[in-house]
């Protein structure tokens, strides 16, 4: 239960118990009124003297926080600062093509740190996209489709191709299908992207 919020923060109530939790603006901003229920997915930070919780509103979002921070120079303060400026999609899309530009928007993050974190976590943040993609293109299929886009992934990863390719592939195909759930139809297209390298 919300018990209070300040400028980056809110005390939930849990069990007659008050946690003070720090929170992007973006969380922050979509919380019920003192005494609203509201879930939040928390970091638990230790140090020798203090104890904080971070709180995030998917698991998704909490995810990208331990990726940001796992980064020399990214604190818990600037990670919630970057999670306030951009939302989970804009931040991978940025770090995953290196704009590093982009980041310096962001308070307390200056072109070299910019440019560390595109560098460490290009590569895991485009992998964060793709797998985001697909899981929304997933969410919207049939379950006949969503069968025939696993069918067309498994035999793509038994002749041979990374799994990460199979799933890229076999996504360009269903989404310029017309027959969706046609699986022989998605796996003609799917290996032409293939050997076509495109």
């Amino acid at each position: 239960v919300v018990a209070g919020t300040e400028a980056n923060s809110v005390v939930l109530d849990v069990g007659g118990v008050g946690y003070l939790v720090y929170v992007p603006s973006s969380v922050l901003s979509s919380l019920p009124g003192t005494g609203g229920k509201a879930t939040l997915h928390t970091v638990m930070a230790v140090r020798e003297d203090d104890i904080t919780l971070y709180g995030f509103a998917s698991p998704d979002e909490r995810h990208t926080f331990h990726l940001l921070t796992s980064v020399t120079g990214v604190g818990p303060k600037v990670g919630l600062a970057m999670l306030s400026v951009y939302d989970t999609s804009e931040l991978a899309r940025a770090i995953s093509s290196g704009d590093a530009k982009a980041l310096t928007r962001i308070p307390g993050v200056g072109p070299k740190l910019a440019q560390r974190v595109c560098l460490e976590l290009g590569e895991r943040m485009a992998e964060l996209s793709f797998t985001r993609r697909v899981d929304d293109l997933s969410s919207r299929q049939t379950p006949q489709e969503n069968e025939a886009f696993e069918d067309v992934v498994e035999a793509l990863v038994n002749l041979g191709y990374s799994r990460p390719d199979s799933k890229r592939a076999a996504e360009r195909a269903i989404s310029a299908a017309t027959n969706k759930s046609n699986t022989a139809e998605l796996m003609r297209s799917a290996l032409n992207l293939l050997t076509s390298g495109r």
